[in-house]
């Protein structure tokens, strides 16, 4: 929040104003949640190219010669195999091993590392690196430095190539380059929460207007529509992508979420790497799972979910899957009771309605550029 507790608002305002896009809050912030229609956007996502204004996300850099030293302590994922260029998903722990935040770690040089963090944690994240860091390195909060936008969907590269001399088809997946986008200073990286091909762009917050609306001109060959949080909660649900405060939080450890795989034990020390050591002797007591319904009700965050009438877990995001024209969801479940295929009851508006377990994630792109 701003002083006086208003939502802060992304140099963008005023143009999804003039795009006519229906404003919510969010984390803190005042963001577009849609513009023509959430199924819509999701759809020109999913069939050609959105285009997103992610300027409410953080972004922390951390310099000096000891900057790897205090990234491998406070991430769980290991900065050291990182590549000059190249980008990591990762996660920041507490000593407890629940989670304060996941993240994207950037290597720009060996003595520079560029995080981006979620909207809602972005200071807590700032004071809890600055909490650990022993090392000669400095925590720069930089996140009033950047605006983000999120060029999404199968004609993300079309559109953007259209503005940058820069090869975006040497750009790999998960990694990032550092040119010009319309003659501004961008870096550009292929990442993205959609769970499609497409670029996740840094530059100037005096510049992202200009560029948002040339990039819209640059893709309306393609069918390009300016996309909201709607669309971007629908898209990462069917690519099955945590969300902090739905799939992850302070409460969940790493193996519960799935994300077992970000964290590499064997690097050395990183905070929180005792705790899930002995959790690991414990062994998985919940595990999240995603499900179907079997008829035409709808799962919401938060609705209970029962196994033969008891009560065994909650529905962390939930709702109707545009693409795939069904009505999906993730949920916390017992481990034993997490296989795929078992039926489950999901708990709408006081009745119990039938849903299956299933794999996930629940969409999945052919990936051309790796």
């Amino acid at each position: 929040m701003s002083a006086g507790g208003e939502p802060r608002r992304t140099p963008l305002y005023q143009l999804h104003r003039e795009l006519g896009a229906r404003m919510v809050e969010f984390a803190g912030w005042e963001m577009p949640v849609l513009y023509s229609g959430i199924v819509e956007e999701h759809l020109a996502v999913r069939h050609a190219v959105g285009l997103f204004d992610v300027s409410h996300m953080g972004e922390i850099e951390i310099r000096g010669p000891e900057a790897l030293a205090l990234v491998n302590l406070v991430t769980t994922n290991d900065a050291s195999r990182l590549r000059i260029g190249q980008a990591q998903y990762s996660a920041m722990l507490y000593e407890h091993g629940g989670f304060v935040d996941d993240l994207l770690v950037h290597k720009v040089a060996d003595d520079h590392y560029f995080l981006c963090v979620n909207a809602a944690n972005q200071e807590k994240d700032y004071r809890h690196i600055c909490r650990y860091n022993r090392f000669r390195a400095e925590v720069e909060f930089a996140s009033e430095r950047y605006a983000q936008l999120a060029v999404q969907g199968p004609r993300a590269p079309d559109t953007l190539s259209r503005l940058t001399t820069t090869d975006l088809a040497a750009i790999r997946y998960y990694h990032f380059t550092d040119g010009e986008v319309a003659g501004a200073p961008a870096r550009i990286a292929r990442t993205g929460y959609t769970g499609e091909d497409g670029f996740e762009l840094y530059l100037a917050p005096t510049e992202a207007p200009r560029i948002f609306r040339e990039l819209l001109r640059a893709g309306e060959e393609f069918g390009i529509r300016p996309c909201g949080l709607g669309a971007r909660n629908t898209l990462r649900l069917e690519a099955r992508m945590a969300l902090y405060g739905h799939e992850i939080d302070a409460s969940i450890r790493p193996a519960e979420a799935g994300l077992d795989w970000i964290v590499k034990a064997d690097k050395g020390d990183f905070v929180g790497r005792e705790a899930l050591r002995r959790l690991a002797t414990e062994g998985v007591r919940r595990s999240l799972a995603g499900f179907v319904m079997r008829g035409r009700q709808v799962a919401r965050d938060g609705y209970p979910v029962y196994v033969e009438g008891r009560a065994v877990g909650w529905v962390t995001s939930g709702g109707p899957a545009p693409y795939l024209n069904k009505n999906i969801g993730l949920c916390y479940l017992p481990a034993e009771l997490a296989q795929v295929g078992r039926v489950i009851q999901i708990g709408v508006r006081g009745v119990p309605a039938e849903a299956e377990v299933v794999p996930t994630p629940f969409y999945r792109r052919r990936r051309l550029n790796q």
